[in-house]
């Protein structure tokens, strides 16, 4: 079919139907490891106590909101790739690699935990690299290239916390 007869609800956009399927399943784990952590962070924000309450209920509350931005421009990324975007609890579970914690921890295993969380999405991130040079997808590459370096340094500032 030419371009000028394509169905206009087919998405044609130089990257074949099931690379952008193997991209959209990449970005639904990020998403998921995205939404893990902006829930695991808003978690410690209410939660937090301890003589760093002021410093880390601050820089907890502008992590979450930042991921809550983050998370809708990933999920827009796989929507513009003809998938739907995983949007329940259930699914975000399934795709995660983020653990969820019971309890409240203290404030410096919150630290920790936070820690980890963002290097996961990090990891999670870069898996997709190889893939999304091949298919010379550079929107999901530069979406992906900004997350890991927010993620980066927010690692970097909460283990920054923990030091001596």
């Amino acid at each position: 079919m030419s371009a000028q007869t394509q169905n206009p609800m087919s998405v044609n956009i130089g990257i074949d139907e099931s690379t952008r399927e193997e991209i959209a399943q990449g970005l639904s784990r990020v998403l998921a490891d995205s939404y893990t952590l902006y829930l695991k962070t808003h978690n410690f924000h209410w939660n937090v106590t301890g003589p760093l309450f002021s410093t880390l209920h601050l820089m907890f509350e502008g992590q979450y909101q930042e991921l809550a931005l983050a998370v809708d421009e990933i999920a827009e990324r796989i929507r513009a790739l003809g998938f739907p975007a995983p949007a329940t609890y259930g699914k975000f579970s399934s795709l995660t690699s983020i653990q969820e914690h019971e309890g409240i921890p203290d404030a410096e295993e919150m630290i920790r935990l936070l820690v980890q969380g963002q290097e996961t999405v990090v990891r999670t991130s870069r898996e997709m690299l190889p893939l999304l040079e091949k298919a010379n997808d550079q929107p999901t590459l530069d979406l992906l290239t900004k997350r890991m370096q927010i993620h980066e340094k927010n690692a970097w500032m909460l283990r920054s916390m923990l030091a001596g």
